[in-house]
C-alpha cells in the first residue's frame, strides 16, 4: 500500500497486531465520569529522530514491538476496545487483549524535506496511523530516506487525556531501553465516584452542558456553506517571546503565568481575525482544559495524591471566557489575562473537581460536552502539559528526539466540528513550538513561572 501526495510518498511494508504479552486476564474497566465528558475522536502523538547511531530499522522495529508488548501487559485498555457490556448495561472499556496495529512503512522524503508548517501535508494519512479501525490505539513507524525514523501513535480520547497518553509512551520508550516505567498506572475506580447524595454548585452549568445533536448532519449546512475549514499549523514560538508576552500581559501590576499570558494573546489574535470577516458582534470563547488530579487528591494524604498522579484515564476540567471580538479588540493584553484568571480561579479547586464527578453522575446516560463547544458558535481550546515528560525523557533509544508533537486528525467529525480545531504545542525549555488548528494550543513543557 503506497500514500501519495504532492511532497512525498509512503509505501507500508508490513502491518502486524501486537498484543500484551502473557499473562494477561480479560475483563471490563467502566468510564469514569471524567471520561463520559470526552467526545469521540482520536488525537495523535508524532516522534522525529535523525537517522539512529546503530541498529538496523528492522532490528529497531522487531523492539519497538516487542517492547510495545510489554507496555500493553501493563496498560491493558491500550490493547483493548470500546464495547457495550450487556451485563453493565453501558459502554465500557473491553480489556480483551484483542491487539495494537502496528504499521511498519517507508517514505521517500528525508527529515529536512519535512514541510512541518503543514502537518496536514506531511503527517496526515502519511506518518499518522490513519483513523482508528479497530480498537482503541494504532501506531506507525516509518523509515525517511535519511534513514531518520519517524514514530506515530493513535489513540481514542475516550481513553486517554494528554498526560495518561505521555504516561503511557513515557513507559513504552522507558521499557524499549530495558528500563523499568518512572510510574505504573492506576486504573481504580472508586476514588473517582460521586459522593452520596450528590451535591454540586450550580457554576458547573457555566462549564459543562447535555450535548443535543443537530437535527441534521453539520447543522443542515452543505460543504460548500460550511465557512470554516479545519486546517492544522505548527509554529515555533522562542522563550524570549513568550516572556515578553507574559511581561505585557502582566502590565497591570498583577503576575501571570506564560499559559495565562499566551491564552491571551491568542484570543485576541483570534477576536481580531473575525473582527476582519465582519464577525465583531458574534461571541469568541476560549477553553483551558485543566488536570484534575493534584487538586483531587488536596488534603487526602500521600497514598491519595501518589494514586491520582498515576491515574490512566480523562481527569479534566474545560471552563471558558466568552467576549465578543469587538470587546477583545478594544482590551490591553493585561486586562484579558485579568479575564483569563477570572474564568480559571472557578476551576481550580478540590470542590470543583467533586462537583463535576457528581453533575455527570445526574446526567447519565445523556451525552455531555464543554459548554463552549455546545452553541455553535466560535470556540477554541488552550492546553498545558507542562506535567508532560519533555522531549529528552521521551527516549526509544534511537538517539535525541529532534522533534516531538501532538496531532488532531483534520477529518475529525464530532461534535466540536465546525469550530477551529486544536492547536499543540511542544517545547524545550522556554522554547515552544505551536501545533494544529487555527485555535487552540497545548503548552507542553512550558514552565508555569
Amino acid at each position: 500500500m503506497v500514500f501519495g501526495g504532492d511532497s512525498f510518498t509512503v509505501k507500508v511494508v508490513d502491518k502486524v497486531l501486537v498484543s500484551a504479552e502473557e499473562p494477561w486476564n480479560d475483563h471490563w474497566l467502566p468510564f469514569t465520569n471524567f471520561d463520559l465528558l470526552v467526545p469521540p475522536f482520536d488525537v495523535g502523538s508524532t516522534f522525529f529522530y535523525k537517522k539512529p547511531s546503530h541498529g538496523t530499522f528492522p532490528t529497531i522495529v522487531d523492539t519497538l514491538k516487542a517492547s510495545l508488548s510489554r507496555a500493553l501487559s501493563l496498560y491493558p485498555p491500550m490493547a483493548g476496545q470500546i464495547a457495550w457490556n450487556g451485563a453493565a448495561g453501558e459502554n465500557q472499556i473491553h480489556c480483551n487483549n484483542q491487539g495494537v496495529d502496528f504499521i511498519e512503512a517507508e517514505a521517500d522524503v528525508e527529515l529536512k524535506e519535512l514541510n512541518l508548517y503543514n502537518p496536514d501535508e506531511c503527517i496526515e494519512d502519511k506518518l499518522m496511523p490513519k483513523k482508528l479501525l479497530r480498537g482503541v490505539l494504532a501506531i506507525q513507524v516509518t523509515k525517511l530516506k535519511c534513514e531518520g525514523i519517524v514514530i506515530g501513535v493513535m489513540v481514542d480520547h475516550r481513553i486517554v487525556d494528554g498526560y495518561s497518553a505521555n504516561m503511557f509512551i513515557s513507559s513504552w520508550a522507558d521499557m524499549t531501553r530495558s528500563k523499568t516505567p518512572s510510574m505504573i498506572p492506576s486504573f481504580g475506580r472508586s476514588y473517582l465516584k460521586p459522593r452520596s447524595p450528590t451535591v454540586y454548585s450550580p457554576l458547573i452549568d457555566n462549564v459543562f452542558a447535555t450535548f443535543v445533536p443537530p437535527s441534521s448532519p453539520d447543522n443542515g449546512l452543505s460543504e460548500e456553506d460550511d465557512e470554516y475549514v479545519l486546517v492544522n499549523r505548527i509554529y515555533y514560538i522562542k522563550g524570549e517571546q513568550l516572556k515578553r508576552l507574559q511581561l505585557l500581559a502582566s502590565e497591570n501590576g498583577c503576575r501571570t503565568s506564560k499559559l495565562v499570558a499566551f491564552t491571551s494573546f491568542l484570543w485576541k489574535e483570534v477576536a481580531l481575525s473575525m473582527e476582519e470577516s465582519g464577525k465583531h458582534s458574534e461571541a469568541c470563547n476560549v477553553v483551558v482544559t485543566v488536570d484534575g488530579r493534584r487538586r483531587l487528591s488536596e488534603g487526602d494524604g500521600e497514598e491519595k495524591e501518589k494514586l491520582m498522579a498515576s491515574h490512566f484515564g480523562n481527569v479534566l476540567s474545560m471552563p471558558y471566557g466568552s467576549k465578543k471580538p469587538e470587546e477583545l479588540k478594544n482590551m490591553s493584553l493585561s486586562d484579558i489575562a485579568i479575564e483569563v484568571q477570572g474564568f480559571l480561579k472557578t476551576a481550580t479547586t478540590k470542590e470543583h473537581f467533586l462537583d463535576i464527578i457528581d453533575w455527570v453522575e445526574e446526567q447519565k446516560p445523556l451525552p455531555l460536552i464543554s459548554k463552549a463547544f455546545a452553541g455553535g458558535e466560535m470556540s477554541f481550546s488552550v492546553s498545558a502539559g507542562q506535567r508532560f515528560e519533555t522531549m529528552d525523557q521521551i527516549d526509544f533509544g534511537l538517539g535525541k528526539l529532534t522533534f516531538g508533537s501532538c496531532h488532531v486528525p483534520s477529518e475529525r467529525k464530532d461534535c466540536f466540528k465546525r469550530l477551529p480545531s486544536n492547536v499543540t504545542v511542544v517545547s524545550e525549555y522556554d522554547d515552544i513550538c505551536c501545533c494544529g488548528g487555527v485555535a487552540s494550543a497545548l503548552l507542553a513543557g512550558c514552565t508555569t513561572d
